[in-house]
């Protein structure tokens, strides 16, 4: 029976970076792609990192009982809404997964998938996390740095002491210093699963 390892942590705390490490690495694992509605940013690719889709798209897919689970943000730009969808995807009798969420996504899973959903959370100190956010977003062709600040400050809220110790995550990978220790340390998690 096949595992969900589910990458999880602040803005900015690296998940990207480390998924894509991770899916390069000769372990099999497949990955889950999310659906989103927010615009797309330069440099993402339809189908890798998300599946951009319109809100008409997300109710059509929710109206079908296609998703699995959502969360709607109300950013400076308006409401975007982040989802998981029955599409095909997932077959746990022949696969293993990696994806990335949020912690409240994570624990909408764990209720449809429980003990074959792993979770690998990313632990950055803020000061970093703070300025790889602006860094990234100096990047955009217009960059928004109220956005930056308004998922900084949910962050705090939604990944604090108290919502983790209730979601059950204990074990923890830092990325404050070298990325590719953080990946070695997951890597090993991984497979103790797998292998």
């Amino acid at each position: 029976m096949g595992k969900i390892f589910y990458i999880m942590g602040k803005s900015a705390s690296g998940k990207d970076k480390i998924y894509n490490i991770l899916m390069e690495k000769p372990m099999g694992l497949l990955p889950i792609v999310t659906y989103t509605t927010r615009p797309m940013r330069e440099k993402e690719t339809h189908g890798v990192e998300y599946f951009f889709v319109d809100e008409n798209k997300f109710k059509e897919l929710y109206d079908n009982n296609k998703v699995i689970e959502y969360r709607t943000y109300n950013t400076v730009n308006g409401p975007w809404t982040y989802f998981t969808a029955i599409d095909g995807q997932i077959d746990l009798e022949k696969n293993n997964y990696l994806t990335i969420g949020t912690l409240e996504s994570y624990m909408k899973m764990k209720k449809v998938f429980g003990d074959k959903l792993c979770p690998i959370y990313i632990d950055v100190n803020n000061k970093d996390r703070l300025l790889r956010a602006i860094t990234r977003e100096e990047k955009e062709k217009t960059p928004n740095y109220s956005e930056v600040c308004r998922r900084f400050l949910a962050d705090e809220g939604d990944f604090s002491e108290e919502n983790l110790s209730k979601a059950g995550i204990e074990k923890r990978f830092s990325n404050d210093k070298l990325l590719e220790d953080c990946v070695k340390k997951i890597e090993k998690y991984i497979n103790s699963f797998i292998a």
